[in-house]
């Protein structure tokens, strides 16, 4: 599914949509939508290509950038963790809310 995050995220950066591909691959609305929406693992090579060839870039550089991807783990952030923690706070038990205040109290600088 990684890879059609990517194609996905090149689309919005060249600012084109699925129609667009549809056109520059001569790939079905239906399959290019599927592949988007489903990953690509389930599809063909030569849609790939086309697909690939149509945002213009090469099967081997999709691949580098989801190797990266999976390379380049994203420690998540302190807005991330707050964030976390206001939306599932109310649902956290009483325990679990001692425990995370036990675990940010152990934290030393």
């Amino acid at each position: 599914m990684e890879r059609a995050k990517i194609l996905r995220r090149l689309m919005e950066e060249q600012g084109l949509k699925v129609s667009d591909i549809v056109k520059r691959s001569g790939i079905a609305y239906s399959t290019v939508k599927s592949i988007l929406e489903n990953g690509i693992e389930k599809t063909s090579y030569v849609n790939v290509c086309k697909i690939c060839e149509a945002l213009g870039i090469t099967t081997d550089q999709l691949e580098q950038m989801a190797r990266s991807e999976r390379e380049t783990k994203k420690e998540p952030s302190y807005n991330d963790v707050e964030r976390l923690i206001a939306r599932n706070g109310k649902q956290m038990s009483k325990e679990q809310k001692l425990r995370l205040i036990q675990l940010l109290s152990e934290i030393v600088e």
